[in-house]
Parts: structure tokens; sequence; C-alpha cells
């Protein structure tokens, strides 16, 4: 049988926008418009393929597409370092843009199209959502699910940083040196971003209702010692704008614009670096009266 063959679905390679996205479509004949979901799948935007080698994502989109009953479209963008920052981002944008108008082609409803991604995937779903939440032109998307993501990089040295420094597959440290390579910046950085040298007091101090210990329940706080102070380097802060855009760290986004986006469902896992971005993001749209429906996986990791 042909590799991209499923008795239940129908799946196509296309390009939205000159997009590479990969469609799975269900077989069977429907009354009504069918559901949408944009997938956009993790790897730190330098790993991850929509390809049929990677049995991960495919085994997920068929997966969505049948116990759903939706038509799933995996994003295929282009990853760093080779593509740069932000066209990652970027093409998520236009893929989505582009399902969005012609979703009835495809059978689906334009007001029931959720974007769901993990890990960075999560990170481009928050971004997308962010840049449409105000569009007028396109139809609304209906939700959006965020699967342990990446929301900022001002500080590593959350509770969840400090608990799961050295958990397997995504440390504490891999986290950073993940972010140098996808940005295509001098790894040398490591370390004082791990130490919070790149971000000057003014930013700490705008950003700390945002991004703080503070925040993170009680229960997640368990053995968590406040690190010491960094000292603020200039040339680091120079060397990565980048960690400042709300493109690049969602959690960064001013009210006006979190206020926007639509319902939203997060999953976190106990054994992640991350965990704690969920949490505050959590607390971000709750405060800005956004709907959350939130998962946290107490065995899980990253």
């Amino acid at each position: 049988l042909p590799a991209c063959w499923d008795s239940q679905l129908s799946i196509k390679d296309l390009h939205f926008d000159g997009v590479p996205v990969r469609i799975y479509l269900p077989r069977k004949s429907s009354t009504s418009k069918r559901r949408g979901v944009i997938f956009i799948h993790g790897g730190c935007g330098i790993f991850g393929s929509i390809s049929k080698e990677l049995k991960i994502y495919e085994r997920i989109c068929r997966y969505i597409a049948r116990k759903s009953d939706s038509v799933v479209v995996s994003v295929g963008y282009h990853l760093a370092p080779e593509h740069r920052y932000p066209a990652q981002t970027l093409e998520c944008l236009a893929a989505t843009v582009h399902f969005l108008k012609s979703a009835e082609t495809y059978g689906v409803d334009p007001a029931r199209v959720v974007v769901c991604g993990d890990s960075v995937g999560g990170t481009f779903t928050a971004s997308v959502c962010q840049e449409l939440g105000h569009r007028t032109d396109i139809p609304k998307i209906r939700a959006q699910v965020l699967i342990y993501p990446f929301l900022q990089a001002l500080n590593f040295n959350l509770p969840s940083h400090q608990k799961n420094a050295a958990i397997a597959f995504l440390s504490r440290e891999r986290t950073v040196h993940f972010i140098l390579k996808y940005l295509k910046k001098d790894c040398s950085l490591k370390e004082p971003i791990l130490a919070g040298s790149h971000v000057p007091e003014s930013i700490n101090l705008k950003y700390r209702k945002w991004i703080s210990p503070d925040l993170i329940p009680d229960v997640f706080k368990l053995g968590y010692k406040p690190p010491l102070p960094a000292l603020f380097s200039p040339r680091v802060h120079e060397e990565v704008p980048e960690l400042f855009e709300p493109r690049f760290s969602p959690l960064l986004a001013e009210d006006a614009v979190i206020c926007g986006l639509p319902d939203t469902c997060i999953v976190t896992c106990e054994h992640d670096v991350l965990r704690d971005e969920g949490l505050l993001f959590k607390k971000r749209l709750e405060d800005n009266n956004v709907r959350v429906t939130w998962h946290h996986v107490e065995k899980g990791f990253h």
C-alpha cells in the first residue's frame, strides 16, 4: 500500500500560500461541515517534519482526524537556522490565514477551526493567535491548544526550571542551547542567559507582574530556592533582542492582545522545564477573561 494510504482518511500534500502542508480528510461523507484543526509540530524550530518518515506527527495527526472527525492540516514550516527567525512563525501564520479563507473548500466550517501545537509548535500557535486576534477580515480562530509550550525567554530560573534542570530530553541547559541554535547565535551566550544576565532591571520590573515565581501556585514550588540576582550584561542583552519580542516570547504580549485570544486549552507536564510557562500563561489568560481549560499530567515529561 502507498505510505500515506489510510482506510479512514484521504491524505494529501499541498501548499497553502507557498507553505508545505499535509491535509488529512475523513473519507466518510458528512451531512454538515466538519471542524478543522491546524497542527503545528514541535522540535525547537530546528527539528521535526510533516514527512511520513517522521512517524510521531503522522500518527498524531491521523489520530486527531479520526477521533474527532475533523479535517487536520499539518504545517510543514521550514526549519532554522537555514530559514531564519521569524520565518517559521510567518509561515504558520500564512498557512493558517489561507486555511481560514478556504476552509469551506475542504468541507470545514470556518467558524470551528482550532490551532494546536506542541512545544515550539505551541509557541507558534500562541503567536499566530495573537497576530490574528483583532483581525476582522477573516474568520475568528475558535480555540488554541498549547501542549507544553515554550512561552518566554526572560527567566530560566522558575521553579520548574530548577526542579527539572537535568530531566531527560529537554534539560534547562539544552533549552537555551536550542534557542541559540534556532536564532543562529553564539552558544557562548548560554551561561549568562541561564543566569538572567541578558535582562536589564527595567525589563525585569516591567514584566515581573507576568513572569515571576511569586505567580506560581505553592504546590508547584516545593523545595524551590530563589537564585541570587544576576549581574546585567549590556553586551549579552544587545546580542539577543529577539528574546524580548512577543512573537518569540508570547507571554510578553500586552493585555490588549491577550484579551483578544480565543478559548484556550493548555497541557502542562510535571517533569518539564517548561511547566511553569504554561501555568503563567493560564493565569494571564484568566486575568484577561479568556476561557481556559487546563490539563496537568503529573507523571508527564516534555
